[in-house]
């Protein structure tokens, strides 16, 4: 696991985008994993940029969204496959159909789980995987206590996520829902990069134990200290409870050199 402590999100997305567009550059067919919230809007504004810009492309890409909530209405903004086209599919080139979400509307969620971890196996699987992570160390809707081999499965979402989410929704809880559909932890470790973002005081914690405590399903994020190509970009408040931020601003700087 790299980790890079960067003044600004708005750096955070450089580096990130950097690592996308290099991939793409290799390999334009790429696979990428796509994360929703507000932790990588900064990223897909980069990408946008680079794209109005004529430096990258996506014409020949696909992606696969991390997860999406269970029984909100297909047209829903809050919704994660609308929210992935209103801020990054559809500021770029991506084919039609080429981004992908859960298909929570079929009537039998297991068995949409089902479908879309072995539609990731059919196309090849993700080359890079964007992630953040919550308060409570979750990767996306992986919540404490879940499997590490899990596949993409429907789960229940934690009172303190969703009260994490209500900003997206007036401040109400009770308009989140409780259930989704998440790729699982064993689907994202299968990813050719894992590329998690975390930004403020507010995921401190999490951070902290995803980078220096004990792998345990209490933390789940904590299973990327096992893959082999993780980078954890931070910035200077996420970073603060770190005791070995000083060496892993040195390594970074030196594995840059």
């Amino acid at each position: 696991m790299r980790i890079a402590i960067l003044p600004t999100p708005e750096d955070i997305a450089v580096v990130a985008a950097d690592r996308i567009q290099s991939l793409l550059e290799r390999k334009p067919s790429a696979v990428l994993g796509l994360a929703t919230g507000s932790t990588p809007l900064p990223l897909y504004d980069e990408l946008t940029k680079r794209y109005e810009a004529g430096e990258i492309s996506f014409a020949n890409t696909q992606s696969f969204n991390l997860d999406e909530y269970v029984g909100l209405p297909e047209d829903h903004p809050e919704g994660y496959a609308n929210f992935i086209h209103r801020f990054l599919v559809d500021r770029v080139d991506f084919p039609k159909g080429a981004a992908h979400g859960p298909n929570v509307w079929t009537g039998d969620n297991d068995q949409a789980a089902a479908n879309y971890d072995k539609a990731i196996r059919d196309a090849g699987g993700i080359d890079l995987q964007i992630l953040g992570i919550g308060a409570d160390g979750h990767i996306g809707f992986n919540e404490p206590g879940g499997s590490f081999a899990s596949r993409t499965h429907v789960d229940v979402l934690t009172e303190q996520t969703r009260r994490d989410n209500a900003r997206f929704f007036d401040g109400d809880i009770t308009k989140v829902p409780t259930h989704c559909i998440t790729q699982g932890l064993g689907t994202i470790m299968e990813s050719g990069e894992a590329l998690l973002i975390a930004t403020g005081a507010g995921k401190a914690e999490a951070v902290r134990q995803l980078v220096e405590g004990a792998i345990s399903a209490r933390w789940p994020a904590t299973i990327l200290q096992m893959h082999p190509n993780a980078i954890v970009l931070l910035d200077e408040p996420a970073a603060q409870g770190l005791e070995l931020a000083d060496f892993y601003r040195e390594v970074w700087v030196k594995h840059q050199a």
